[in-house]
């Protein structure tokens, strides 16, 4: 069971990586390019400055997620609600993909993955 939290962490930040340089490139790049972004304080650049912001906030909570994983190895009850913790939003988060694109955006394997193995390690 040592290697199942380092791999749920190594999965943490290699799905975090993935979504912060694929999004950037097949989905915010080609959306800043459109025309009609709101405006917003007078211009289109807050927008894109906070949707970029937005996007890749998400990739820095997987790290830290990532990071929690690793320090929860070990067999205090502290440790096993942190793990318990993360795990259930693991879950939870996995079910959005899951419901919102019917399965066909696989993050919520990686997360189901990751809530699993976080879980499983919490008991």
């Amino acid at each position: 069971m040592s290697f199942l939290l380092p791999f749920a962490a190594f999965l943490a930040i290699a799905m975090g990586v993935a979504h912060s340089v694929l999004g950037e490139r097949y989905i915010l790049m080609r959306l800043f390019r459109r025309p009609g972004l709101p405006k917003l304080f007078g211009g289109t650049e807050f927008t894109t400055r906070t949707l970029r912001f937005a996007w890749h906030v998400t990739s820095i909570a997987w790290f830290g997620f990532a990071a929690l994983l690793l320090q929860a190895g070990g067999e205090g009850a502290a440790d096993s609600r942190v793990l318990a913790t993360v795990g259930l939003t693991f879950i939870a988060s996995g079910v959005l993909p899951l419901a919102c694109t019917r399965g066909r955006h696989l993050s919520w394997l990686v997360m189901f993955a990751i809530g699993g193995i976080a879980l499983w390690c919490a008991r």
